[in-house]
């Protein structure tokens, strides 16, 4: 050959870069004896048609290979899309880089078909907390979240805000008796609540479920870990809300925070390996590996978080009729959402899988509460349905510390002198929980002003968490 054949040659015959690439430019090395032509047009007839070259003694090392590859597994990997589609923001410039990051590899999934983030978001796993995705006919198990169907719950009583101050120690006894917090926590003996939720059939639909049940009979109507919480507060009502039917005024009101406990921590971790082994994604999406709803696996998840979701709501329940029992009162109105779940719904005409991973629904009239932290201000909020945030908005205020950071950097005086100047009574939590981890809630509701119309406001008076700050089980 009058010049050696190189990389570029071969690319231009057909070969693809790689180890095979490579092994034909060594090959071609040994072709001296023939012209550039003859020699581009054997390796490309090696390239085509290998089995005809495995008794060559020159090419069989080149065509064995060439069938090899060929007979490899097929990469199963799925492809992201090359590029993130765009998708609505709601207070942007106080999200954290790292929920972006995250919003913005969510967006790339093939069964991607719409997002937003909303103004509490902050970096979690896999879909950023305060991140809504609209998938087509596919469920996320880490696009629930861990704490399946995690819920608020507000009762507001026929009680003036006068009788609290009043009383202060019997809500304190109150509270103390019939609420139940920390990871593995739950009720033993008569302490045990009955409920319809444990007749559900859903409970017999899988072997996993059925032995499950046991454990979610043992922790029904208890709070769990983290920054769940139950409270008593003020809500104010600045003008009659006709649709609730309640009058200008301040009452009394206990708010909850809670999930699916331990039953919807299993869950989700059972389903998300599953999605993860059935569902190959690129190291970057892994944790946002999905099931397809016509499959076994995924209808058999559909039905788990339906049915987690539900419990969290029997959890509630139990909780509210308890306290509303012990001080006596009558309840005028009770607003109930949730959120680290996913729902069928329709989105420009096309029916979706939403998932709101800590975002609440904020459809049009839909009923919201959206807290701040344990001496910031809640609020009680009806939805305006807007189609660019997929009819959501936020859950809460947001982190903005992380846990770690936050025991790190807060003092147990800090907290204190900050519960001292609200007049707040905490039971329990950590410094991890401490108000100053969390973003300014009003900033975070005047990020959403668009989304939702503010019906009440909740003030925290009386709060009980986990007394350790321990994390859900």
């Amino acid at each position: 050959m009058k010049r050696n054949i190189n990389g570029n040659d071969l690319l231009a015959i057909g070969y693809k870069p790689g180890e095979i690439l490579g092994l034909a430019i060594k090959t071609a090395l040994k072709l001296n004896e023939l012209t550039f032509k003859e020699a581009t047009d054997l390796l490309g007839n090696v390239k085509d048609h290998p089995e005809n070259y495995l008794d060559d003694e020159v090419m069989e090392p080149l065509a064995s290979a060439i069938i090899e590859a060929a007979n490899a597994p097929i990469d199963e990997v799925i492809p992201l899309k090359v590029h993130s589609d765009g998708y609505a923001r709601y207070g942007e410039s106080f999200i954290e880089e790292g929920a972006r990051k995250q919003m913005d590899i969510a967006m790339k999934l093939p069964v991607t078909v719409a997002g937003a983030l909303m103004p509490d978001a902050h970096q979690g796993y896999g879909l950023p907390i305060g991140g809504v995705l609209a998938t087509r006919n596919a469920i996320i198990p880490y696009g629930v979240g861990v704490d399946i169907g995690c819920r608020m719950a507000l009762s507001i009583f026929d009680i003036p805000e006068s009788h609290f101050y009043g009383n202060e120690a019997k809500y304190k006894r109150e509270l103390l008796a019939h609420t139940k917090f920390g990871a593995g926590h739950g009720f033993h003996g008569r302490e045990k609540s009955d409920h319809a939720i444990l007749d559900n059939n859903g409970f017999n639909a899988t072997p996993m479920l059925k032995q499950l049940k046991d454990k979610a009979y043992f922790q029904l109507g208890s709070s769990g870990g983290g920054n769940h919480f139950v409270e008593w507060g003020i809500i104010e009502f600045e003008k009659k809300d006709e649709v609730l039917g309640i009058e200008k005024g301040k009452y009394v009101a206990l708010l909850s925070h809670s999930g699916s406990r331990g039953f919807g921590a299993t869950l989700a971790g059972y389903y998300t390996k599953l999605a993860k082994e059935n569902c190959k994604l690129p190291a970057e999406a892994a944790n946002l590996a999905y099931l397809d709803l016509n499959s076994e696996a995924g209808q058999e998840y559909w039905l788990a978080m339906n049915l987690a979701g539900d419990y969290a709501s029997a959890c509630h329940e139990i909780i509210h009729n308890k306290l509303s029992k012990a001080i006596g009162a009558q309840v005028l109105a009770k607003v109930e959402n949730h959120h680290n779940f996913a729902w069928k719904e329709t989105w420009n005409g096309e029916e979706v899988i939403v998932h709101r991973k800590g975002a609440t629904p904020a459809g049009k009239g839909v009923m919201g509460i959206i807290p701040g932290s344990m001496t910031a201000p809640g609020f009680l909020v009806r939805g305006k349905g807007i189609s660019d945030a997929i009819n959501s908005a936020s859950h809460g205020a947001g982190r903005q510390m992380s846990r770690s950071k936050a025991i790190k950097s807060i003092t147990k005086d800090e907290m204190r002198a900050i519960l001292k100047d609200h007049n707040v009574t905490l039971i329990g939590a950590g410094l991890d929980e401490a108000p100053m981890a969390y973003k300014d809630i009003n900033l975070v509701m005047e990020a959403q002003k668009d989304l939702i119309d503010v019906v009440a406001k909740f003030t925290p008076k009386m709060v009980r968490m986990a007394d350790d700050g321990s994390r859900e089980d």
